[in-house]
């Protein structure tokens, strides 16, 4: 999640975190991507997603997503400006034998290595593409009716998260036909996700860059305040459990650094402190196998544009 699951929205260049992109975008790809599965299936479930959908998949990420989607069947398009190493890892698993300069929707320069063990999906090849801007609908009669966009990357976690979203969703509508669905999906209330426990070391170890971007429990209209302010019509609900499980402590570190939520902190200290803090607060949903578990319930809302 996605992405969690949002991902990193730094006010600050000097406050940039001293992280190693490719390493993470690998990481979320491989350990952490796969914790919303469960999110995708029950939208793709009760929204019939087939081989009549066209698919605008928004913030895309390494692209999991996508792949469901298009396992049954659907065209989907994948959009992400703002992580090209994991866009990069998008193109690998959707596209394993496109050419690196492609102009064919897919952004040329980006140098990823696919994630490891990541499926390369034959019948979502011919259906795919992924861009790093939003596709031109006056201009591209391919992308002028999607029946189906996608906000994967669940906000209400921290202050702030939904911003630039609007405007995201502004830029996309008009490739959206008339009645389209629009999928947000959003965090849980904080009481039935053991992962915000976690997550509060964040903002601890931020301090003094709390104040830009802390952790805040999510609100029950997050969603509805977005969709209306994007002009959407809300149309249903619901509440999916997404549990995050990892085979131990590294791998729930590694797969939670991924989601960019605790890059302020080591900003702010460093990475070593926080793999440290990070690594306590885990200890309390760590089993005695050795494996790490925390069950969450993620909310999604579905929208329409009228």
């Amino acid at each position: 999640m996605t992405p969690t699951l949002v991902r990193q929205h730094t006010s600050h260049a000097d406050s940039a975190p001293r992280v190693d992109r490719c390493a993470r975008a690998r990481d979320w790809s491989e350990i952490q991507e796969r914790m919303l599965v469960p999110l995708y299936g029950a939208v793709y479930d009760r929204l019939e997603v087939g081989p009549a959908t066209r698919l605008l998949g928004l913030r895309c990420g390494s692209g999991l997503a996508l792949l469901l989607a298009a396992g049954r069947g659907a065209v989907v398009t994948g959009v992400d400006g703002a992580s090209p190493e994991r866009l990069a890892l998008a193109r690998d698993r959707l596209l394993p034998d496109a050419p690196r300069d492609a102009s064919d929707g897919v952004p040329g320069g980006q140098h990823g290595q696919g994630p490891r063990g990541g499926r390369k999906h034959p019948r979502a090849r011919a259906a795919v593409r992924l861009l790093d801007g939003l596709p031109r609908a006056a201009a591209d009669a391919e992308t002028a009716a999607y029946t189906l966009v996608t906000v994967f990357e669940p906000i209400g976690c921290l202050a702030g998260d939904s911003e630039g979203l609007g405007e995201l969703l502004a830029g996309a509508l008009p490739s959206a036909a008339h009645g389209a669905a629009v999928v947000l999906a959003g965090w849980g209330p904080p009481e039935r996700c053991a992962t915000s426990s976690v997550l509060r070391v964040a903002t601890k170890l931020a301090d003094p860059l709390r104040s830009a971007r802390s952790w805040r429990p999510a609100r029950r209209d997050d969603l509805e305040e977005v969709a209306q302010r994007a002009g959407l019509k809300p149309d249903g609900s619901g509440r999916v459990a997404c549990p995050f499980g990892y085979a131990d402590v590294d791998s729930a570190v590694r797969g939670l650094l991924s989601t960019g939520l605790f890059d302020a902190a080591i900003a702010a200290t460093d990475a070593k402190q926080v793999d440290k803090e990070l690594t306590e607060a885990l200890h309390q949903h760590r089993r005695p196998d050795g494996t790490v578990w925390m069950p969450n319930v993620f909310r999604y809302l579905i929208a329409r544009v009228p």
